[in-house]
C-alpha cells in the first residue's frame, strides 16, 4: 500500500496535532485552513498534565516546556481577596509528574504548524463538504476537489462537516454566559499565581503565561447576543473594585495605555447534547467540532490534543479505517461526554448570583481538603497517551 492521505479540516490546536501526529508515522497530510494565516488568538492557554503528556508521544512536548510552569492547581478568591483554595505549590506536579504549563495560543500553533512540511498547509481554503460514499473520501474545498483516504473534521464549535454529517443534531445552546480574554504584559506586577475570584454571577481570571506576560479572563451571566458598546468600561464596571491585582490589569486594557490590548469578547456555547459517535466511515470530528464544551475546566483545547493523538495512533495501527475510525469514538465518546458534563456544572455553580446561594458554594469550597480537590480532578489529568500498536479488536 503507497502513502496514505489524509485531509485535515481546519488549522486550529486539534487539526494541527493530528497532521503532525499522522506525518510523524507516515502520512502524507493536506491542512485546509480557511484563514489567510496561522495565528492564534489574543489569549492563553493551559496545558495541562494530560495534553502534555499528548504531545510528548509526538514529540512536540519538550519545545513546549519552556518557561515558568504553573506551580499548581488554579486557585479560588473572593472579590475582596479573600482565599477559598490556595493549593500549595508543586503538588500537580507531584501527583501527575509534570506540572501545566500556560502558554500564548499563538506559540502553540506556531510550534504545531512548524513541526509540518511546508506543503501541508493551505491556507485561505475551506472544506466545504466530504463524501465518503466509495472507497476514498471526495472532500470538496473551496479551491477545488481533493481526495483523501481519511478526513479529520476539526473545523470548530460552528463545525460545517458535523452539521454535514449529522443534520439532525440539536447543534449549539447557549451556555448563559459571555466572557472576555486579554494577553497582558507582566512587567512591574509581583509575581502571580494563577486564580479565578468567583462573585456573584461573574468571575475575573488570573493566569501567568511561561514567557512572562498575564492571560487575563473574566466572564458574567449574559443573554445570547449581549455586547457592550464600550468592552473596558463594561470590565471597569464590573470588576474596578475587586482585589488587587485586578485594577491595574484593568489599567492595562485601557486605550490610553502606552500599548493597547486587543479585548476579545465572545459568549460560551456548548453542544445541546452528545453527538451519537465521532465518525463516518471515512471522516472522524475532533475538538470542538466533536464535542465543543464551555471552558470551566480548561479542557477544551486540551480534549483536542487528545483526540488528535489517539485518532492519528489508531488510523496508523491498521489499514482498515472505518475500523480504525469506530475504535476512536469508542476511545474518546464517553471520555470527551464526561467532562464536558463536568465543565457545565462548575459552570453553573460559577454562575450563582443570589447570595445565598454563593456564600453556601463560597463555604462549600473553602472546607473541600486540598487532597479530595487534588484527587477528583485524577480521572481527568492522569490520562495516558497510546504508545503502542492497538488491536482494534480490543477496543470495540
Amino acid at each position: 500500500m503507497g502513502v496514505r492521505h489524509a485531509v485535515v479540516a481546519g488549522g486550529g490546536i486539534g487539526g494541527l496535532t493530528a497532521a503532525v501526529a499522522l506525518n510523524r508515522r507516515g502520512w502524507r497530510v493536506t491542512v485546509c485552513e480557511r484563514a489567510s494565516a496561522l495565528t492564534g488568538i489574543g489569549a492563553g492557554i493551559v496545558l495541562a498534565p494530560n495534553a502534555l503528556r499528548a504531545l510528548d508521544s509526538i514529540g512536540l512536548g519538550p519545545g513546549l516546556r519552556t518557561g515558568e510552569a504553573l506551580p499548581g492547581l488554579l486557585g479560588l478568591r473572593t472579590p475582596d481577596g479573600t482565599w477559598l483554595s490556595r493549593p500549595d505549590s508543586g503538588a500537580l506536579s507531584a501527583r501527575h509528574g509534570t506540572a501545566a504549563r500556560a502558554v500564548h495560543r499563538g506559540f502553540l500553533i506556531d510550534t504545531l504548524a512548524a513541526a509540518l512540511p511546508p506543503d501541508a498547509l493551505r491556507l485561505g481554503v475551506s472544506v466545504t463538504g466530504v463524501d465518503d460514499s466509495g472507497d476514498s473520501v471526495s472532500v470538496r474545498t473551496s479551491a477545488g476537489d481533493l481526495r483523501a483516504d481519511v478526513v479529520l473534521a476539526a473545523d470548530g464549535i460552528r463545525s460545517t462537516l458535523r452539521e454535514q454529517l449529522f443534520p439532525g443534531h440539536h447543534g449549539l445552546r447557549h451556555a448563559g454566559e459571555a466572557g472576555w480574554r486579554a494577553v497582558l504584559p507582566g512587567a512591574g506586577l509581583p509575581a502571580q499565581q494563577a486564580a479565578e475570584t468567583w462573585g456573584r454571577g461573574e468571575r475575573f481570571g488570573i493566569v501567568p503565561l511561561a514567557d512572562g506576560r498575564i492571560y487575563a479572563y473574566a466572564t458574567a451571566v449574559s443573554d445570547p447576543g449581549t455586547r457592550p458598546a464600550d468592552h473596558h468600561a463594561e470590565l471597569t464596571r464590573r470588576f474596578g473594585t475587586w482585589h488587587d491585582p485586578i485594577p491595574a490589569l484593568l489599567d492595562r486594557l485601557s486605550r490610553r495605555a502606552p500599548d493597547p490590548v486587543d479585548i476579545l469578547h465572545h459568549h460560551f456555547h456548548e453542544l445541546a447534547a452528545p453527538l451519537p459517535r465521532f465518525h463516518t466511515r471515512g471522516v472522524a470530528l475532533l475538538g470542538d467540532a466533536a464535542h465543543a464544551m464551555t471552558p470551566n475546566l480548561g479542557q477544551g483545547g486540551c480534549q483536542a490534543i487528545e483526540d488528535a493523538v489517539v485518532a492519528a495512533h489508531l488510523l496508523a495501527s491498521t489499514d482498515d479505517t472505518p475500523a480504525a475510525l469506530a475504535a476512536y469514538t469508542e476511545a474518546r465518546h464517553r471520555r470527551t461526554t464526561r467532562i464536558s458534563r463536568r465543565s457545565r456544572r462548575i459552570g453553573q455553580l460559577a454562575r450563582l448570583s443570589h447570595p445565598l446561594a454563593a456564600s453556601v458554594r463560597d463555604l462549600a469550597v473553602r472546607a473541600t481538603p486540598q487532597a479530595l480537590s487534588l484527587r477528583a480532578l485524577d480521572t481527568v489529568l492522569d490520562w495516558q497517551p497510546p504508545s503502542a500498536p492497538t488491536d482494534l479488536k480490543e477496543q470495540q
